[in-house]
């Protein structure tokens, strides 16, 4: 009966649920603040979504560079590059062939996987700081090709208009749905990078950052895993860059490979906490509400003095909690998480295997 396995179905989703958030202080805590963020248009005004848009892109982002530096500790200063490929990859195939935004954002991110590997092979040979000097090299690199081919590329006035995914809304309409497209697509992205983590190959990135000698010995192809760790870092990088250039500017120009992006990531990682999934995005949050209502609202300060404060609080927090606020609040979670005993864990395995044979 279609009723009886639509029931079947809920109560494994509840199952589920409730085993695999429910019982996990850190992952329930992020699900309650995932359904305050859905809320949000409910409770401020349409103005202030445009913010939280904008975070929830570049929450992708800086989730692409701790993907990268968090996981398989290749230091990257330049991570600006893949997001200006993603932007100006989707901005030039509407130039030219007018291909709709739904269609350029993920040829662009195609592009931006094919650039990281490309510049990944010869790049990866490198290590430390001289892996961190060659990736800070690549979007100055890009930025005087733009220039250089200013015709192409629009120069210092870039590309515009671009178009939006939304046509034919009202304003207040068009910033509701961005808000909630940008949303789902960090919580899409959040959880597939999640499984990377959480995957063999995830496992693998780690041993490679704890140890690359003992990886190798181990038999581990670290050259092919750090070429999938940069690509991979690569295409959500360029994701970002795309759809904040689709959904937030409406153009695109060479700001978006400029050094204060490169910089970014690493400040937001730092503040939230390296290596971690909640980090990247509670640091972004931060780093956006701060900058939004105090740095320009309150203390208006220029772009460059801002930098300078931000690696101010980077350095304090480096000392302070070098792990980062998130880390530190989800490591105070799962101290609340009560370990069950193993004489429960048994009784529940019984228990299942009994009901198991009654219904066979």
């Amino acid at each position: 009966m279609p009723f009886n396995n639509a029931l079947k179905y809920i109560k494994r989703l509840y199952t589920e649920f409730m085993v695999r958030i429910y019982d996990n202080p850190p992952k329930i805590f992020g699900f309650l603040g995932f359904i305050i963020l859905s809320t949000l248009p409910f409770m401020m005004e349409t103005s202030v979504l445009r913010i939280f848009t904008t975070a929830n892109i570049l929450a992708i982002y800086a989730l692409s560079w701790d993907l990268l530096v968090g996981r398989t500790g290749q230091i990257s200063l330049g991570h600006a590059l893949f997001y200006g490929a993603g932007a100006y990859g989707s901005a030039l195939l509407y130039k030219y062939l007018q291909w709709p935004a739904w269609l350029t954002v993920p040829i662009s991110i195609i592009l931006c996987a094919m650039i990281a590997i490309v510049i990944g092979i010869p790049a990866l040979r490198v290590k430390g700081p001289y892996l961190a000097l060659l990736t800070f090299s690549f979007p100055l690199a890009f930025e005087g090709f733009t220039h250089y081919y200013s015709d192409i590329f629009g120069g210092d006035t870039g590309i515009r208009p671009i178009p939006k995914f939304y046509s034919g809304l009202g304003y207040s309409q068009v910033l509701i749905a961005n808000y909630y497209f940008a949303l789902i697509l960090m919580a899409i992205s959040a959880i597939i990078i999640y499984k990377i983590a959480t995957s063999t190959t995830g496992i693998t990135f780690i041993s490679i950052l704890d140890d690359e000698l003992a990886s190798k010995a181990c038999g581990i192809n670290v050259t092919k895993y750090k070429l999938m760790s940069f690509m991979l870092s690569g295409m959500f990088g360029g994701l970002a860059g795309a759809v904040y250039a689709h959904l937030i500017e409406g153009r695109v120009d060479p700001h978006f490979i400029s050094t204060t992006l490169s910089i970014f990531p690493i400040i937001v990682t730092v503040i939230g906490g390296l290596g971690s999934l909640y980090g990247p995005i509670i640091g972004t949050y931060i780093y956006n509400l701060l900058d939004q209502y105090v740095f320009i609202s309150i203390i208006p300060l220029d772009p460059s003095v801002r930098i300078v404060v931000y690696v101010a609080i980077v350095v304090f927090l480096i000392i302070k909690w070098p792990r980062g606020i998130a880390r530190v609040i989800v490591e105070k979670l799962e101290d609340l998480q009560e370990p069950r005993e193993i004489e429960e864990i048994l009784k529940g395995k019984k228990e299942k295997l009994v009901k198991t044979h009654a219904s066979a």
